[in-house]
């Protein structure tokens, strides 16, 4: 039987995912040197060894192995056949990728590497398998249907990316979305060459120097609003209840969490909570009151706070300026072993907002036309 599932559009993204880390950051395309046409199709096996790049290879494909694994099940197909199909996709995935990899310079393909993606690939399938014959896909179905609407797989999608967003380093706690230095960069690349472009460039260099250090009451509502936010997304695509005060302290202890994460593999796992603060706590702790307050609204006017939420969450970041913290950071991720992850944790952190906001306007219009 075919069963509605967000495993289809999980296992898409997560391929899209593997794809972006595998091949950023897209620059330099050239044919390989000194490598025929036929000699391109075959992988070599590197002779050193590096157990962070074989885990971080394995691990990649786990989650891949899955959730193909449960777009076939929910799709109505057999377990062995999804086993199946889900272990050929993954080597079909993998061994695309480290052949385009021998075109960017930036890149080294490596047999090995296709194997410890297919073996992460092959983990997570049988785990998937493991989990579906132990009934919790269907637990977690009916648990769905208790605690969400119809068609909120773009929900729960946007929800499970909100942690990720969070490990990228980010000027304030729970700040995501701040794209100011993007646009800007973006801005004088689209104007280069013209006669004004210095000018251009002058002003936008002014506008970012000139820029004064965030209040504390500036970072307090940014830690507010970033706190609210994912729980507000969650509001508005489940039915009033208590049980939406496990998804609002959830999402706060995730963020926690995550930022911890991301605060200990940038400055050490000693300096884990120096992101942590009086003025946090109170933040999260206003956070927390309010999503109480709010537990029994209905979706739309969730989805409306929500709206409202995120505006301020952005603009309010866009006003945080450059710190040295902020700046060792972005260095520690885009020299350091974190190169894998880090544009693709880069653009989750800068679009989550936007794509939250996007989802809860079409969420409203919907509603609105009923």
């Amino acid at each position: 039987m075919r069963h509605p599932t967000t495993a289809l559009p999980l296992a898409l993204l997560a391929g899209l995912l593997v794809v972006y880390a595998s091949l950023y950051p897209f620059e330099g395309w050239r044919w390989p040197p000194g490598v025929g046409a036929s000699e391109l199709w075959l992988l070599p096996w590197p002779p050193w060894r590096d157990r962070f790049d074989e885990f971080a290879n394995f691990a990649g494909y786990v989650p891949v192995g899955a959730l193909v694994f449960g777009a076939f099940v929910r799709s109505g197909h057999r377990p062995g056949r999804s086993l199946i199909s889900a272990l050929a996709l993954a080597a079909c995935l993998s061994y695309a990728v480290e052949l385009s990899q021998q075109f960017l310079p930036s890149r080294v393909p490596s047999l090995k590497d296709c194997a410890f993606n297919v073996a992460g690939g092959l983990c997570g399938a049988m785990v998937g398998a493991a989990v579906q014959a132990t009934g919790y896909v269907d637990r977690w179905q009916g648990l769905r249907r208790r605690w969400f609407a119809p068609n909120s797989a773009v929900a729960i999608v946007l929800l499970l990316l909100w942690p990720v967003a969070l490990l990228f380093p980010t000027p304030v706690p729970f700040g995501l979305g701040h794209v100011g230095g993007e646009v800007r960069t973006l801005a004088a690349a689209a104007v280069a060459g013209s006669s004004w472009a210095d000018e251009v460039a002058d002003w936008l260099r002014e506008d970012a120097a000139l820029r004064p250090t965030l209040s504390r009451i500036q970072e307090g509502l940014i830690v507010v609003f970033g706190a609210l936010a994912p729980c507000l997304v969650a509001y508005a695509t489940s039915p009033a209840g208590l049980h939406r005060g496990v998804l609002l302290f959830g999402a706060i202890a995730l963020g926690i969490g995550a930022t911890t994460l991301s605060t200990a593999l940038n400055f050490g796992p000693t300096h884990a909570l120096a992101w942590w603060s009086p003025s946090t706590l109170w933040a999260l702790s206003l956070a927390a009151a309010i999503g109480v307050m709010l537990l029994g609204i209905g979706r739309r006017l969730a989805a409306a706070l929500g709206l409202a939420a995120l505006a301020a969450l952005v603009a309010l970041i866009a006003q945080a300026p450059a710190d040295p913290y902020f700046a060792a950071s972005l260095q520690g991720w885009e020299q350091g072993r974190f190169i894998r992850f880090h544009g693709l944790a880069q653009w989750v952190g800068w679009l989550w907002p936007f794509a939250a906001m996007a989802w809860l306007l079409a969420l409203l219009a919907r509603r609105e036309g009923a």
